[in-house]
């Protein structure tokens, strides 16, 4: 893989994981910790939303998104409060 690869269209969601970009499939943002409770302090899924959602649906998925970001206290929300301010 060459450098210019790296930039390519198909890999503008590449860094969700770092950033938390609205734009990934998943709220996922490698930072997986579920101390004191079943709700991941990284995304704010369930240990149930995280270990099945490959397997949902779209509507599903979206009613997810949906409870996560009303709530909004993961930590992928606050990194881009973070950066949007």
């Amino acid at each position: 893989m060459t450098s210019s690869d790296n930039n390519s269209p198909e890999q503008a969601g590449a860094n969700s994981l770092a950033v938390g970009d609205d734009a990934s499939d998943s709220p996922c943002i490698g930072v997986c910790t579920t101390l004191y409770d079943e709700i991941c302090q990284g995304c704010g899924r369930t240990l149930g939303e995280v270990s099945n959602w490959v397997f949902f649906s779209q509507k599903e998925k979206d009613s997810v998104w949906k409870r996560i970001r009303a709530d909004g206290t993961a930590m992928r929300f606050q990194r881009q409060a973070k950066e949007n301010t």
